[in-house]
Order: C-alpha cells, then structure tokens, then sequence
C-alpha cells in the first residue's frame, strides 16, 4: 500500500528528484513490512492432529462410568475414564486410542 500511495506522489505531486525518494522509500518499507510478516506468521508452528489434543482441559458432559462424553474446546468427544468420573467434572486428555479420549480427572 505504501508503494501505490508513493506512486502516485512521484507522478502526480512531488517534484522530480522527490519523486524517486519517495517511490524508493515506500518500496524499500514495502519489503521491510513483507519481511516482518513473514516472520511473525513463524514464529509458532501450528499444533494439529492428534498431538494436539493430548494435555487439553474439558468437562464430562456425560457420566464416564467407564464411557461416556466430554466437551473440550467447545467440541463434544466420546471418551473413555478407567477411574471414572461424574457429569461436571474437570478432565485432562491423557491419550487418544482412535477416535475416543483416554482422560483422567483433573
């Protein structure tokens, strides 16, 4: 964007010689702002998949005597407790064996 504004100064306001200062000055932020957003968007890797549940916090939204559901990012998942658990409570994801949870109480 702030190639286009220097653009248009250079053609239609600015006197000759401003004119490329300006159009190598907005070129030259240009690439400095195409830089530092290329950086940031890697800064941090994005978590995905399976890996990616394991440590989250949810509640049990069903009795988990040993199965039940549990809501964990708004999301609601069926999930398997070995100690089991009531409807309400506090729970980490410990494992994932297919497309159940393994959780524990928190």
């Amino acid at each position: 964007m702030l190639l286009a504004i220097a653009i248009l100064l250079a053609l239609f306001v600015l006197p000759s010689p401003w004119g490329l200062v300006a159009v190598a000055v907005g070129a030259t932020l240009e690439i400095a702002e195409t830089g530092l957003f290329i950086w940031w968007s890697k800064r941090m890797r994005a978590r995905v998949g399976v890996d990616s549940m394991v440590g989250k916090r949810g509640v049990a939204v069903s009795d988990l005597w040993p199965e039940g559901q549990v809501k964990i990012s708004g999301e609601i998942w069926k999930a398997r407790c070995e100690g089991g658990c009531d409807v309400g409570t506090a729970v980490v994801v410990r494992a994932i064996d297919a497309l159940t949870l393994e959780v524990e109480p928190a």
